[in-house]
């Protein structure tokens, strides 16, 4: 066998594991669902946030929720946290990298809005802080994590922890739970 040959089924073998294993995060997609259903239906908006792959994760999220995913329906209000340059550059300048999502949860977070994160690694300080201030703020808060959940575990209101240590793996896990709540989501509102 050769090394592409190796490399390629391996991969395919542990991608199948992890995503086998999100069978047991049934009831808290349940719950997440809700969660985003409540916030939705009564006109409230999603906050999403993710540094590196997670933040393009974060978008792809807003994205299918603000266009569509599946079917032609209404939009739903979300925004990527990570998404603006500007906002995120002087956030880390005048205040520290720390803080560049807990800044806009503070400006955009309201009490009924769901703040959304997304942290492969779970130790994410910046990810962290967000869900600091959105307790505070009285958000109702997902996480979507990797590995044992790092210290960023038992923050949110609902965690989702991709049993994995490969951040490659833990990143298709989130994409596909993420898939699956747009799916669940779409069903619900139109």
């Amino acid at each position: 066998m050769s090394d592409i040959s190796l490399i390629f089924d391996r991969a395919i073998d542990d991608s199948i594991r992890t995503l086998k294993s999100l069978k047991k995060l049934e009831s808290g997609v349940a719950k997440a669902a809700d969660l985003i259903g409540q916030c939705l239906r009564t006109g409230n908006k999603l906050l999403v946030c993710g540094n590196g792959g997670s933040a393009a994760d974060a978008a792809h999220f807003v994205t299918e929720l603000v266009v569509r995913f599946a079917k032609d329906r209404s939009a739903h209000p979300a925004i990527c946290l990570a998404s603006d340059g500007g906002l995120l550059t002087a956030a880390a300048n005048d205040y520290g990298f720390n803080e560049i999502f807990a800044r806009q949860v503070a400006a955009f977070g309201l009490p009924g809005d769901v703040l959304i994160c997304l942290t492969t690694s779970g130790r994410s300080k910046n990810v962290a802080r967000a869900l600091e201030e959105a307790r505070a703020r009285k958000l109702k808060t997902i996480a979507l994590l990797g590995r044992d959940g790092g210290s960023t575990i038992g923050m949110a209101d609902v965690d989702l922890l991709a049993g994995s240590n490969s951040t490659a793996r833990i990143q298709e896990a989130h994409k596909l739970l993420l898939h699956v709540l747009c799916q669940i989501i779409e069903s619900r509102l139109t």
